[in-house]
């Protein structure tokens, strides 16, 4: 049995894989490659079948991502998982990295790697960049992309390093960490259940790494381009929902109405640009909340570590910085006292 397996999640992308899954396949020689399928009614599994070295594995219905990898991960037997979006590509030896510092450390549950962007390739893209943390306010944001600039990447995020949350775009997991931990939030369905994931690493122990070592190129907006409405719903519900989950009651109990005041204010921002039904969305998503509240609350119950703040938490606020202060990259953030 090969250590590690990269599994990429399918649903109708058929166009995606023909051109991008034979490339992760010839640079994937240590890896078995599976083709985790959602449900496709497209041609995905012919694709899929006539590329040597691949594997298909099928859900059997539309599960989303949290639903599809908790499916794979329960039945992959590999040490080492990577979750893969079907919109990336990989490069020559894109495993290395990150695969020894999860052999080398056994508390590091998962890393991410460089996410250049496809369409730019100059610049690092929005879905992880050079690795993702977040503030004391509880927004995420990442090193190389802070809100919507990013940066051009000219070497300054080639390290190591320990990070708050890894890109769902391209995770490498501890199989064991992953099911230790509860694995994926299906409720989240999409959006925020990577960070959330983490959130739950650092609870129980592990750390999350960032190897620019390591560089791969996603597409981004395969599966819900930024524009649509209905991101802004899942990122507003699930961003609340993972801080009711994680946070100690002392925190939760200042930050969350604070964070319910400043999303209205988002809310009004989307009116005025006219954008209304991203509006309408962020209050969708607060009654989403209020409605799922005591799920929320049973989980938190029954989590086995004590709440506590993510790991390398920012103990400033990107909003403020980024919106008032006009700082646009991570490394003019100012270090707080």
């Amino acid at each position: 049995m090969k250590s590690v397996a990269v599994a990429i999640l399918n649903y109708n992308g058929s166009a995606l894989l023909r051109n991008l899954l034979p490339l992760v396949v010839a640079h994937s020689p240590r890896a078995r490659v599976v083709v985790v399928d959602n449900g496709s009614t497209d041609d995905s599994q012919q694709i899929v079948q006539g590329t040597e070295g691949a594997e298909w594995l099928a859900v059997g219905s539309n599960l989303g991502y949290c639903g599809g990898y908790n499916f794979a991960l329960s039945r992959l037997e590999e040490p080492f998982v990577v979750l893969l979006n079907s919109d990336v590509e990989v490069t020559a030896g894109w495993l290395d990295g990150p695969l020894e510092l999860l052999q080398k450390d056994t508390r590091v549950a998962a890393v991410q790697p460089k996410i250049k962007s496809w369409h730019h390739r100059e610049q690092f893209e929005y879905a992880g960049a050079a690795g993702g943390h977040i503030d004391v306010l509880g927004y995420p944001f990442c090193r190389g992309r802070m809100f919507d600039t990013l940066e051009k990447d000219e070497g300054q995020f080639d390290d190591r390093q320990a990070i708050s949350w890894a890109t769902g775009a391209c995770m490498f997991v501890r199989r064991s960490a992953f099911l230790e931990v509860g694995g994926l939030d299906e409720s989240f369905f999409a959006h925020m259940e990577e960070i959330d994931l983490c959130w739950r690493f650092s609870r129980a122990g592990y750390s999350v790494y960032y190897e620019g070592a390591s560089t791969v190129f996603h597409m981004g907006g395969a599966t819900l381009d930024a524009s649509h409405p209905n991101k802004t719903y899942f990122n507003f519900r699930n961003g609340l929902a993972m801080l009711v989950k994680n946070l100690p009651a002392s925190t939760l109990g200042w930050l969350l109405p604070l964070r319910l005041f400043l999303d209205w204010l988002a809310a009004m921002r989307f009116a005025s640009q006219g954008k209304w039904s991203h509006a309408v969305a962020v209050f969708r998503a607060h009654g989403s909340l209020v409605g799922r509240l005591p799920a929320i609350l049973s989980k938190r119950r029954k989590s086995s570590w004590a709440q506590a703040p993510i790991a390398h938490t920012y103990q400033g606020s990107v909003v403020y910085q980024y919106f008032i202060k006009g700082k646009k990259t991570f490394g003019s953030l100012p270090k707080p006292a």
